[in-house]
């Protein structure tokens, strides 16, 4: 199961998983960043609006509305990258489909024990590890191997517990 999926076959992750998927962000950005022009808006200072978001937030609402849970922790910089506070920006429309995205500083010291890859667990069964090639995301190759499952799942527990919400990490910006 080490073949790397994207495109259509890997968004069928998010709806072929039966009752949870948790990620683990800890990239500063994501993306070609000149390219993207509702993050090129933003940082303009004009509104980009969410239609480029409403694909995803549709399909979250709809399979969180089954009884599934989806979750993430984002590794966050202090400061912030522009990236990071884009996200910032954009993570109320999660919370509002009901995903629970959380805040961990880069600095805690529970960081320095989590991997240092972006990682989706699904059903605390199936690891798939985001690819790469330098800015531009290649897809996920998908393991069930148990060793690794377990250190996913290890990562997951210790990121949770030492995580902020949206509204705790917002309260403790200094700006």
């Amino acid at each position: 199961m080490s073949d790397l999926v994207s495109g259509e076959e890997f968004e069928d992750l998010f709806r072929a998983y039966r009752y949870t998927a948790w990620r683990l962000e800890v990239r500063t950005h994501y993306g070609k960043l000149d390219e993207d022009q509702p993050f090129q808006e933003w940082l303009a200072g004009k509104d980009p609006g969410i239609e480029w978001f409403k694909p995803w937030l549709r399909m979250v609402r709809e399979e969180l509305a089954t009884g599934k849970r989806m979750e993430r922790v984002r590794i966050i910089d202090d400061p912030p990258s522009e990236y990071l506070r884009w996200e910032l920006w954009g993570t109320p429309y999660n919370l509002g489909v009901g995903e629970d995205i959380r805040y961990l500083p880069r600095e805690h010291p529970v960081v320095a024990h989590l991997p240092d890859y972006d990682f989706w667990v699904f059903d605390s069964r199936t690891v798939a590890r985001l690819r790469f090639d330098g800015d531009r995301f290649l897809g996920a190759t998908l393991t069930e191997e148990p060793h690794t499952v377990l250190a996913a799942l290890q990562a997951r527990d210790a990121a949770w517990h030492h995580a902020l919400t949206y509204q705790e990490y917002l309260a403790t910006r200094v700006e």
